[in-house]
């Protein structure tokens, strides 16, 4: 009996041992793996843009005139030469009694002064024939010698003098004669009544029209924005980027549209750089320099007819595109210097310079996690190039917690 529960009591102790090593004994790490692959690789820059178009053209008054309602509505079609806006001229003030009375008394005051030239006229007509008749006679005497010939030069300048004064009289009426139409013209525009003549503004292109700048009946300024027209169907994108981004989009590089609303993914090309940078606050007010670049829709327009102007979309310009290269997900590369354990011997590939022990990654082989140095060619926001230190189908560790290191023990999930 003593026998039996010594035997039991060691049963029970070899079993309790058993159960405190299991429970603390270290166990493997559990990861996340992915293989390198081979397949197509690019490069891009990510940010978004919004939407203009290539052409607007803004239709304003070319003088003071009173626009008529528009009867045009935003979006509405219209062809090369349809009216888009019709102006009247500015009808005259109206005249209070005061003002009336003085207009009448100023018309009246220019015909007393027609009549008053007309007279002048008349006597300076007769002393111009008075002048000529003294002059004859004196010119008559002189021949016979019975007046000296200074007589006959002040009746000579006599004649000339009453003919400049007929040519005075002449230009008087004529003042006179303006001056009455210039009160009729002002007593008549005193009372406010429109001529009725229009005058049409036609649009120059076909387009639609996009906004429409004065909407109502009212008296406007030389120079003042009317309607607002452009081609939808010219539309072109820009994204505001930083200038060190800037230099790698190269002018034809492809750019991938996206975000943009619709079903499928629209293709551009890179028109052109904007050569003169500007200032621009971010969200965390740092201040950023950043430049326009424009990029063209090559995509048929049937697939994006829904797309206005100023539409927010997202664009990925392509700085690098390869078809065949190594490539891991990117969450799997990080810097060797920071994850190797001092004094660690860790193999470098062969051939391999400096600049290849920059990157490392783990490697899932037997079980166990290996420190792979590589060297990364470039990356983008999901994948990391592998130039050298990696094979393909290598089943790499993403992700990799801090307690990974080389040789420790793991399990894939």
């Amino acid at each position: 009996m003593q026998r039996k529960t010594l035997l039991a009591g060691a049963g029970a102790t070899v079993a309790l041992a058993l159960m405190l090593w299991w429970a603390f004994a270290p166990r493997p790490l559990r990861v996340e793996t992915a293989r390198a692959v081979v397949g197509p690789f690019e490069t891009t820059i990510d940010e978004d843009g919004r939407t203009r178009l290539a052409e607007r053209f803004v239709i304003g008054a070319p003088l003071a005139a009173r626009v008529e309602r528009s009867a045009l509505r935003e979006g509405d079609a219209v062809a090369a030469g349809d009216v888009v806006a019709v102006l009247r001229p500015v009808p005259s003030p109206l005249l209070d009694e005061r003002t009336r009375a003085e207009q009448r008394a100023r018309l009246g005051a220019a015909e007393a002064g027609v009549a008053r030239a007309r007279t002048r006229i008349e006597a300076a007509q007769v002393a111009l024939a008075q002048a000529g008749n003294e002059l004859r006679r004196t010119e008559q005497l002189a021949q016979q010698g019975f007046v000296a010939p200074t007589k006959a030069d002040a009746d000579r300048l006599a004649a000339q003098a009453a003919q400049k004064e007929l040519d005075t009289a002449v230009a008087g009426a004529h003042l006179a004669g303006h001056e009455l139409d210039q009160a009729r013209a002002a007593l008549a525009a005193g009372g406010g009544a429109d001529s009725g003549r229009t005058y049409p503004m036609r649009a120059p292109v076909g387009g639609r029209v996009l906004r429409i700048l004065q909407p109502s009946e009212a008296t406007v300024a030389p120079g003042t924005p009317l309607v607002e027209l452009g081609d939808v169907r010219r539309l072109e994108v820009v994204a505001e980027l930083l200038t060190t981004d800037a230099l790698q989009a190269r002018r034809g590089s492809a750019v991938r549209i996206e975000r943009w609303g619709g079903p499928v993914e629209l293709s551009g090309t890179v028109a052109r750089v904007e050569p003169a940078a500007f200032t621009k606050v971010s969200a965390l007010g740092v201040e950023e320099q950043r430049v326009n670049v424009i990029v063209e829709i090559t995509s048929p327009p049937e697939l994006w007819q829904g797309l206005g102007d100023g539409y927010r979309v997202g664009v990925r310009i392509v700085t690098r595109s390869e078809s065949r290269v190594l490539k891991v997900p990117v969450s799997a590369v990080f810097p060797l210097s920071g994850s190797a354990a001092p004094g660690s011997a860790v193999p470098s590939p062969p051939g391999a310079g400096p600049a290849a022990l920059a990157h490392a990654v783990f490697v899932f082989e037997g079980g166990r996690a290996r420190l792979h140095p590589v060297r990364l060619q470039a990356r983008n926001a999901s994948e990391a190039w592998i130039a050298e230190g990696l094979a393909e189908g290598a089943e790499v560790i993403v992700y990799p917690p801090a307690a990974v290191s080389d040789g420790a023990r793991v399990s894939a999930r």
